[in-house]
């Protein structure tokens, strides 16, 4: 039930975790194709206001010429009235007429060809102004016929001005034909045109990279940046100098090149921080996974340890009871060789439950970094013979050779001998008891620049790619403590790691299953 618990909480972590970065996912594509949709608005809006600035500037440069052709000639125009209104109303009550006259009247302007520097025909172009005239009659015996008689008014009052509406529409008009008839390189430049779309640009809060260019029939023409090149997905139109028709052969294109990276750049502050955020939830979900499947997998260990302690204990305090009942027997109590056999065996156990119990308190201690630790100069060869001292009895015992090799020139190096001599002695322990026939253990060691390295081959049992990562761990074992045909508790190793991580060493281990395993350690030399 456990089990199914956790598999199902972490399945469901697992879905969670992935939704969130779909919906982020998701998030930033909606975002991206938002931003993409806001910039072509914005952009349009831009070409737009360019090609009307365009026109408009264009207009203002040509009426600004006429009208400076006006004012310096120094001709009288011909001045024709083209259209004249009267207004009559009568008071009978008051005996008051009043009369409302509006004159229209237009003034020609003939310009040469040559101020266009092109050969056009004479242009006339008009002015029209405006003259309004109100008179006040008190004598209400005038009537239609006497309008136009000479006649003195009680009241007069007379407006005149431009008519601007009327000089604006013909000055548009003229001015669109004139311009449409002139080459492209005479009404814009590429210098004009490019500050104006720059102008426009920063306006609208467009900052990046822009080419551009107009075309003429769909043909590029002279006015364009260097570096235009057409780009479907990056490339915006819009007609420019639109004729009196309403037609156009010139198109204003502009590209931007780096249209994605501006885009992506708008997006970039929030995209870093949910992607910092996810990073964080992403490394809190593998940590606490990491760290539920280890508590489990230390909670087994444990328990496979605590089963073989008992057992080791067990045997021990069993052997110790058979022979303190032996010696309590009356036909054995008498016989002293017996007795002290018996005492021997008890020794013999008691110090084998001492060493366990050593054992557990050297990790104990190096884990609170209480264990005292002295280093000396010494010769690593006789470290290595003092260890193979200590396990030679266990090696007799099953019949086993160790054979060394020792091809270091160099050999001294700073270390704790009764430490160090527990690691080796831990190493060739584990090689006669994983060596499920005859133990052969080969020890070799050699100089490489300033290390010394020595090498533990067996041929026992080998171990697995898992094993080899994590055999150096405290309690791991990599058989269940249901099985008792190889001795320990997983503690040896973990030792032998952090005596040789405190001598400024590495450890590790080669092995293949069935094929024996080589214990490597590197400790550096004392120049």
């Amino acid at each position: 039930m456990n089990k199914l618990f956790f598999r199902l909480l972490v399945l469901l972590m697992s879905l969670s975790l992935i939704g969130i970065i779909l919906v982020q996912v998701y998030w930033f594509n909606s975002s991206f194709k938002n931003n993409d949709e806001q910039f072509k608005f914005h952009v349009k809006q831009v070409i737009g206001n360019v090609a009307d600035k365009l026109q408009k500037q264009e207009a203002y440069n040509f009426y600004d010429k006429i009208n400076h052709y006006k004012d310096s000639t120094g001709k009288v125009p011909k001045k024709d009235d083209i259209l004249e209104f009267y207004y009559v109303q009568k008071n009978p009550r008051t005996n008051k007429t009043i009369i409302y006259s509006n004159s229209i009247i237009s003034e020609d302007y003939n310009i040469s060809p040559t101020f266009f520097d092109k050969k056009f025909d004479t242009e006339k172009f008009k002015s029209f102004s405006s003259k309004r005239i109100t008179e006040v009659y008190n004598d209400n015996s005038i009537d239609k016929s006497d309008v136009n008689q000479s006649l003195i008014p009680d009241v007069r009052i007379e407006k005149s001005g431009n008519l601007d509406i009327l000089d604006n529409a013909l000055f548009e008009i003229s001015a669109k034909d004139v311009l449409s008839a002139m080459p492209l390189e005479e009404r814009v430049s590429v210098p004009v045109l490019q500050k104006l779309i720059k102008k426009e640009l920063e306006e609208y809060g467009i900052e990046t990279k822009f080419e551009f260019g107009i075309y003429s029939n769909n043909l590029a023409t002279k006015i364009k940046s260097n570096e235009f090149k057409y780009d479907k997905e990056a490339t915006y139109s819009i007609p420019v100098f639109i004729d009196n028709e309403g037609s156009t052969k010139y198109e204003l294109l502009v590209t931007f090149p780096l249209k994605k990276k501006f885009l992506l750049s708008e997006l970039v502050s929030i995209t870093v921080l949910s992607i910092v955020f996810t990073l964080i939830i992403l490394i809190a979900y593998s940590s606490a996974l990491n760290q539920l499947i280890r508590q489990r997998q230390i909670s087994e260990i444990k328990n496979d340890f605590i089963n073989n302690m008992t057992h080791e204990f067990k045997t021990p305090i069993a052997t110790i009871n058979l022979a303190l009942d032996a010696i309590r027997n009356p036909k054995i109590i008498d016989d002293k060789e017996k007795v002290l056999r018996y005492l021997q065996m008890i020794k013999d156990e008691n110090k084998r439950m001492h060493a366990q119990v050593e054992n557990v308190l050297r990790i104990s201690k190096l884990e609170k970094k209480e264990l005292d630790i002295t280093k000396e100069s010494n010769n690593i060869h006789e470290i290595i013979e003092d260890a193979i001292d200590h396990v030679n009895l266990i090696l007799e015992d099953r019949q086993g050779k160790i054979t060394c090799y020792f091809n270091a020139v160099r050999t001294t190096v700073l270390i704790n001998d009764v430490h160090f001599t527990n690691v080796i002695v831990n190493i060739l322990e584990n090689a006669i008891k994983y060596s499920p026939n005859v133990p052969e253990i080969e020890i070799f060691t050699e100089n490489i620049k300033d290390m010394i390295i020595i090498k533990v081959k067996d041929k026992g049992l080998g171990m697995s790619k898992i094993a080899q990562k994590r055999i150096f761990e405290k309690f791991y074992r990599e058989h269940t403590g249901d099985i008792h045909n190889v001795k320990g508790h997983g503690l040896g190793l973990a030792y032998v790691k952090r005596i040789v991580d405190d001598h400024n060493g590495q450890v590790y281990v080669e092995s293949e299953k069935g094929k024996g395993s080589t214990f490597i350690i590197k400790l550096p030399l004392i120049n």
